[in-house]
């Protein structure tokens, strides 16, 4: 019964400052805010260094370079190929912008020819990725070039008129890459935010105004105690992880040019599942580890002092593990990195059953070994009381 007091202590403390409500919710609506405006605004032009494949010969080649010089600061480089199949691997992989593939004596065929013959018409063949933005701004100008000389030409000619997969990337493989990569840092960062604030003053601010010691004389258990105030402080810090959660997410497509519809239609239940598990996982985690902090700070200021080194850590850390490939699922063990490891593999579509399961498990682990070590902590007279 003195744990579910001490939790309802926490509840209440929250719940009557309207001054943390607003700490947590403010966030998520100033992101949103601010992120869609940004995508509003955002329309500088691009600068692209097109390297293009050419299998066959036509004049058209000279209308798409026209197109590309009046392009601001785009450069085009046209290497002509006898060998269109190694051409398309290039493109696949990234090696080559596109390939525009002419149909044999393709001017000519084109001068000669006439739709009512019933003959197959020549054809303009081009190979890109939409995922890369510079691969899919160059298909996009070059089939416009083309359908503009095509249509002076009375439909003389096909442009990707086979049944072959000209566009290379997957059908959502552009948002899929882009949050995958953005959002598994952002929700850390945001989750770490929102644990912050209500965190440091729960014990070191009770510290400093001697209320925590009150309670340390009773004959309640140091165990509740500290569970006392990671339990219901896990369970706020959500609240606001999630306010500010809900902002980037609804405002990032609008800042990626992306719909709503299109990235949500993206993922299946499970992916949202998992990302929810280890958002789960994590916000005890980071309670604890920022209720260690402050329960060996004398004051708030020192233990904001201490956090934000912390924050500063995990940041960097996060980041590193987003954007450098090749990290192998031995990431799994370590706390915090391995959710946004985990994440990630969700959101790309690459991570295995286990790992977001393993990580979650994990993170709940060293959550427990943190609440056994404030409980410690708070056994300490040297600590509590600086004796």
């Amino acid at each position: 019964m003195k744990l579910l007091a001490l939790i309802k202590k926490e509840f209440i403390r929250f719940f009557q400052d309207p001054r943390l409500w607003l700490t947590l919710l403010l966030p998520g609506v100033v992101i949103f805010a601010v992120y869609t405006l940004m995508g509003s605004l955002m329309h500088q032009a691009e600068k692209y260094d097109f390297r293009v494949l050419v299998a066959g010969e036509s004049q058209t080649v000279a209308l798409i370079e026209g197109a590309v010089k009046g392009m601001d600061g785009a450069t085009l480089k046209i290497e002509q190929t006898g060998d269109p199949v190694a051409a398309k691997e290039k493109v696949q992989k990234g090696d080559a912008t596109a390939l525009i593939i002419f149909s044999e004596n393709f001017d000519e065929r084109v001068d000669s020819y006439t739709p009512e013959l019933g003959v197959p018409a020549p054809q303009v063949e081009i190979y890109y990725r939409s995922e890369d933005t510079e691969s899919f701004v160059f298909y996009n100008m070059a089939s416009s070039v083309l359908d503009v000389y095509e249509g002076t030409l009375a439909n003389k000619f096909d442009l990707n008129g086979g049944e072959e997969k000209y566009d290379f990337s997957d059908a959502d493989g552009l948002q899929k890459s882009i949050f995958g990569s953005i959002l598994p840092f952002l929700i850390v960062v945001l989750v770490f935010s929102s644990c912050m604030s209500i965190t440091l003053e729960s014990v070191a601010g009770e510290k400093e105004r001697g209320t925590l010691a009150t309670v340390l004389v009773t004959s309640v258990k140091r165990s509740h105690v500290a569970l006392g105030k990671i339990i219901p402080l896990s369970c706020i810090a959500a609240i606001g992880a999630l306010s500010s959660f809900l902002g980037v997410a609804l405002s990032m497509p609008k800042l990626m040019g992306l719909s709503v519809g299109a990235v949500v239609g993206s993922y299946g239940f499970l992916s949202y599942f998992f990302i929810f598990l280890l958002t789960v996982g994590v916000v005890p985690l980071l309670v604890s580890l920022i209720s260690i902090v402050s329960t060996y700070s004398r004051s708030v200021k020192e233990a904001s002092g201490y956090t934000g080194v912390m924050m500063m850590l995990v940041m960097v850390l996060s980041i590193v593990s987003v954007f450098v490939g090749g990290i192998g699922n031995w990431v799994v063990a370590v706390p915090i990195i391995n959710a946004v490891v985990a994440m990630q593999g969700v959101l790309a579509g690459t991570a295995p059953v286990w790992v977001p399961l393993t990580a979650f498990a994990v993170n709940l682990a060293y959550t427990a070994l943190l609440v056994f070590g404030i409980t410690k902590m708070l056994s300490s007279e040297r600590i509590m009381f600086g004796k």
